[in-house]
C-alpha cells in the first residue's frame, strides 16, 4: 500500500450552504481538486473537492455531498491525505516532506546527529527537527547552509552545524559544542516540494 501524505485540513465552515475553510499543503494551493477523492489518515473516510476559490490564506471550498453549515462543522480539523504514488514527481533538489521523516541525520563529519523527525514552517522558512538518540530534540533552519546535502536513497541527510544557535543551552549539548533552541535563526529557505 501506498503511503499517504497529508495534502489539506479542513477548517471552521464558511456561510450556511456547506462550504468549508481548506489550508491545503501543496505548493499549488487549487491542486487539491486534481487528486480525486482525499480520505482520512485511516482511509475510512473519503472525501472529494467539487469546487474551490482563493481566500486570504485558505481556500473556500465546497466538498461533494456537503451541502449545508451543521455537515461542514462536522469536518472541522479533519485531515485529508492521498497516496503518495497520485502526487507528481519530484525534481532533484525538491522533497516532500513526508519523504525527510525517518532520514539520520549526520554532521558533514560524519557524525551521527539522530533523525529527521519532522519538517516545520511557523512563517519564517522551513526548520528541520531531528531527534537525537538522547535528549531533546534538535530545530535547525531547513537552509542549503545548513543541510548542504539530502541523499533519499542513501536514507540520510548531512548537517553543517551552525556556529552558534541562539536559545536555551543544556547541559548534554554543551559537551558537544551544540546549542538547541526552540526558535531557530531564519536562513533561506530550501525549495521544499510540498505536495
Amino acid at each position: 500500500m501506498s503511503q499517504k501524505i497529508c495534502v489539506a485540513r479542513i477548517g471552521a465552515a464558511h456561510g450556511v450552504r456547506g462550504e468549508v475553510r481548506l489550508w491545503t499543503f501543496t505548493e499549488d494551493p487549487l491542486a487539491v481538486l486534481h487528486y480525486g477523492p482525499l480520505t482520512t489518515k485511516d482511509g475510512g473516510r473519503s472525501y472529494e473537492v467539487a469546487k474551490a476559490r482563493e481566500a486570504k490564506d485558505h481556500l473556500v471550498a465546497t466538498i461533494k455531498g456537503v451541502t449545508d453549515r451543521n455537515a461542514a462543522e462536522r469536518l472541522n480539523g479533519l485531515e485529508l491525505y492521498v497516496p503518495r504514488d497520485r502526487l507528481p514527481e519530484t525534481d532533484d533538489d525538491e522533497y516532500y516532506h513526508a519523504d525527510l521523516i525517518g532520514l539520520a541525520a549526520e554532521t558533514t563529519a560524519g557524525e551521527p546527529l539522530g533523525r529527521v523527525i519532522a519538517i516545520h514552517n511557523f512563517g519564517a522558512g522551513d526548520i528541520i527537527e531531528i531527534a537525537p538518540p538522547s535528549g531533546s530534540t534538535i530545530m535547525l533552519p531547513f537552509s542549503n547552509a545548513v543541510v548542504p546535502t539530502v541523499d533519499i536513497a542513501g536514507g540520510r541527510v548531512l548537517i553543517e552545524l551552525p556556529a552558534e544557535i541562539e536559545g536555551d543551552e543544556r547541559d548534554d549539548d554543551r559537551d558537544q559544542g551544540i546549542e538547541s533552541t526552540s526558535t531557530p535563526t531564519a536562513g533561506r529557505p530550501r525549495e521544499s516540494g510540498d505536495p
